[in-house]
């Protein structure tokens, strides 16, 4: 069942077991993860966990028909900034992640998160998207900026030094015209 289409990439849901999962996150390109030495069964266990979990979903991204990205949506008043930051009502949590490839398509990263923001806010109950990157992430940087994000400051996670940034639906709108 496909959950949202837009041009060629459509999203559905995400099976915690896909062969594909761990080659993807733990590709070099993928570093950011934070999965770089985990098992195939690590991983599976990890997409199950956020699969079975209330306020934490993982989606898949095709182009094409063919896998291509990750997209995971979260609650973050419970999730990854629980406590760090004042979650206001309607606010999502958003992470991505292009599949890597040998032959990239100039532009595709920048369409997968123009894609999954719009996703997201296709529903009218979303009122902004949070994302909390790696500091030194530069080029998701940039490409949050290109959709509309501002950055709010650095907050210090467990697991690293995340930028704050948040995307409300007008400043969407007017980065990205529809």
């Amino acid at each position: 069942m496909t959950l949202f289409k837009r041009g060629d990439l459509t999203i559905d849901y995400l099976d915690p077991e896909a062969p594909y999962l761990h080659s993807w996150v733990t590709h070099p390109k993928a570093a950011f993860w934070m999965m770089q030495d985990t098992s195939p069964g690590e991983v599976a266990a990890e997409y199950r966990r956020i699969a079975d979990h209330p306020h934490h979903h993982a989606y898949l991204g095709l182009y094409q028909g063919e896998p291509a990205f990750l997209a995971e949506r979260y609650d973050p008043a419970h999730v990854e900034l629980a406590g760090l930051f004042d979650a206001q009502p309607g606010d999502v949590g958003m992470h991505f992640l292009c599949a890597p490839t040998d032959t990239p398509v100039h532009g595709f990263t920048r369409t997968v998160i123009t894609t999954v923001m719009a996703w997201l806010y296709d529903d009218p109950g979303v009122r902004r998207v949070v994302v909390e990157p790696d500091v030194r992430n530069t080029a998701v940087h940039a490409l949050n900026a290109v959709v509309g994000f501002t950055v709010v400051g650095r907050i210090a996670k467990p697991e690293k030094d995340a930028l704050l940034s948040i995307c409300t639906r007008e400043a969407f709108a007017a980065a990205v015209p529809a």
